[in-house]
């Protein structure tokens, strides 16, 4: 990767902007690798859709199945296929609307919080691992951009 210098690409925004955005995904791409394999060692029990709309839930407390589909920016028939799957799995649970007795909400189960908190101690483990490669002086510098970066994907 090119080291920031006043005269170099990444000194513009145009320039910092291809860098982050190649490491960033270079980055997500190796964490969304780190999934265990199914029991069997067949594939991921989950997709990434999936996992992903599991995680929302969670993060985000009980919500409609349409504010899920809004919040992950997918059409409400697919989301209806993945919400399906993650019940049928035991990882989410529907349950009456506490005002509107024609919608339902949906929570993650216990196993659900299972399912997630081991897939994120993997992901934090092999991270940890890596920033343990850096110098200090590097570990500082990503402490500091880590709330920029957050503000970034929440823009």
């Amino acid at each position: 990767m090119t080291t920031p210098t006043s005269g170099g690409r990444t000194a513009t925004p145009p320039g910092l902007a291809e860098e982050l955005r190649i490491s960033i995904a270079r980055l997500s791409r190796r964490l969304r690798h780190l999934r265990p394999p199914a029991p069997g060692g067949g594939p991921n029990p989950l997709s990434l859709t999936q996992f992903a709309a599991l995680a929302a839930i969670e993060r985000h407390g009980a919500m409609t199945p349409r504010e899920l589909a809004d919040h992950e920016k997918v059409q409400p028939p697919s989301m209806t296929r993945v919400i399906a799957y993650l019940e049928e799995r035991g990882l989410v649970v529907r349950s009456p609307h506490p005002t509107d007795g024609r919608q339902v909400v949906l929570k993650v189960t216990d196993e659900g919080l299972s399912l997630l908190r081991t897939e994120r101690r993997r992901k934090e483990a092999w991270l940890s691992t890596r920033l343990g490669e850096l110098t200090d002086e590097e570990r500082e510098i990503l402490r500091r951009a880590a709330p920029i970066i957050d503000r970034l994907s929440r823009s």
